[in-house]
């Protein structure tokens, strides 16, 4: 059998989907298992061991959009799949479903594009209080029949390292004078959209604060493509505010998606938004700390192993939360702005109890 699955974006998203990946080749080991992805989440795919191929579709716009992916459902068609599985539901994931020509098309029930599928999954329209990776799993159901729900130890999220990130980063490490014996903090300051990110002077208090309290610490900061500066700003507000040594806190320059899972892994805490890079950081060990404004964690908080350490935070319950991330109804966005440095430190001095002092750590 012959198996496609379709999760184009975004980064958490296509974490989120992983466990289906590995349910899949438990369940239909002799399986050929093929996953297309768009750029910007191939690498949390592209080692997968559960996978025989993966498949990368040009991000394009316009005509060369409509052709490239006339070019590609032509190539799904050669390829022959038996079943598809549409695990995105968006119009070019559904258009890229049914060009591939695959007799058994399976996909979530989507106003306008149920007619593409020869099953459908139901796909309640509201924020429904359950975890993203149980949605995903539901599209299992059709093709496997009744599956016990996935288990956060059995079923986690997963991610693979790609060898030439690890070496990229145990170089920078080197370059930067990085040591056993520090304790590495590593805070990502961006988010996808304006709804998801906490103010950078606020990541500024926060890294001050955790920098002071311990000379062998090292504060890391990291930023999306598309907020480049975001990084360097925080580091040049601490420096300015609280006169922190180039030692103390830095950024760590442009990252791969892979390169930044590596930094991860070697990282006592990670502390992020609700956003792709805390999702990868879930397929690591790293303990970590997540930042939750419209979004809940019972939807989308780290799918792993419980006895790695997780915390959330946020500002407990608001009439507008959670909401579709469309328009801030108070105008404030008072579920970010509202979560304080110090519950955020708090939640990183649990975290970092819990892990082993690095060696000759002496704080």
């Amino acid at each position: 059998m012959r198996v496609l699955l379709i999760r184009l974006r975004l980064i958490g998203d296509v974490v989120f989907t992983t466990p289906v990946i590995r349910a899949l080749r438990r369940c239909r080991p002799d399986a050929h298992l093929t996953y297309l992805v768009e750029p910007a989440a191939a690498p949390v795919v592209q080692h997968n061991p559960h996978l025989d191929d993966v498949i990368v579709a040009p991000r394009t716009r316009g005509l060369t959009r409509l052709r490239s992916d006339v070019a590609l459902g032509l190539r799904l068609r050669r390829e022959r799949f038996d079943v598809v599985l549409d695990l995105h539901g968006g119009p070019r994931a559904s258009w890229l479903t049914r060009l591939s020509g695959a007799p058994r098309r399976i996909g979530y029930d989507v106003q306008a594009r149920r007619w593409i599928y020869t099953d459908v999954v139901d796909r309640p329209r509201e924020l429904r209080p359950r975890h993203s990776v149980e949605n995903q799993w539901d599209i299992l159901q059709p093709l496997l029949g009744a599956l016990a729900p996935p288990e956060r130890t059995r079923d986690a999220v997963e991610m693979q390292p790609a060898p030439d990130a690890e070496t990229a980063i145990d170089a920078w490490l080197r370059r930067e004078g990085l040591a056993a014996h520090h304790t590495l903090v590593l805070i990502h300051v961006s988010a996808g959209n304006r709804f998801r990110r906490w103010p950078l002077e606020s990541f500024a208090e926060l890294s001050h604060s955790l920098a002071a309290a311990g000379r062998n610490r090292r504060i890391i900061l990291t930023s999306g493509p598309s907020e480049a500066e975001a990084a360097q700003e925080v580091v040049d507000q601490v420096r300015a505010r609280h006169g922190a040594s180039p030692e103390a806190v830095r950024t760590c320059g442009h990252t791969s998606l892979d390169q930044l899972r590596s930094l991860i892994d070697r990282a006592q805490v990670f502390i992020g938004g609700d956003s792709g890079p805390l999702h990868v950081a879930a397929t690591t060990r790293t303990p970590i700390v997540g930042l939750y404004g419209p979004t809940l964690p019972v939807r989308s908080a780290p799918w792993r192993d419980p006895q790695v350490f997780s915390a959330a935070v946020d500002v407990g319950d608001l009439p507008c939360r959670p909401c579709a991330q469309r328009v801030c109804q108070p105008g404030d966005f008072r579920c970010l702005t509202r979560i304080t440095v110090d519950a955020v430190a708090a939640a990183a001095e649990r975290a970092l109890e819990r892990v082993p002092a690095p060696v000759g750590q002496a704080d």
